[in-house]
């Protein structure tokens, strides 16, 4: 497998992660006070997601100037 369809692979998986600790905080913040880690949980795959998306927002760029 490539580099970029490992990145595309785990951009899904982290998008599926992301998702899930949004509905977890929603769901806590319905049931009471919110424990700061259930709150920032979203963060960290967000930021991952950030730079796989980056990535493949550029690959089509970058791949375009290297076949010229």
């Amino acid at each position: 497998m490539s580099f970029s369809m490992w990145m595309r692979q785990s951009h899904r998986w982290l998008s599926m992660v992301f998702t899930a600790a949004v509905i977890a905080n929603f769901v806590a913040m319905a049931l009471g006070p919110v424990p700061a880690w259930i709150t920032y949980s979203p963060l960290p795959p967000l930021f991952l997601m950030l730079a796989s998306g980056l990535y493949l927002f550029a690959l089509p760029y970058t791949r375009k100037g290297a076949r010229a």
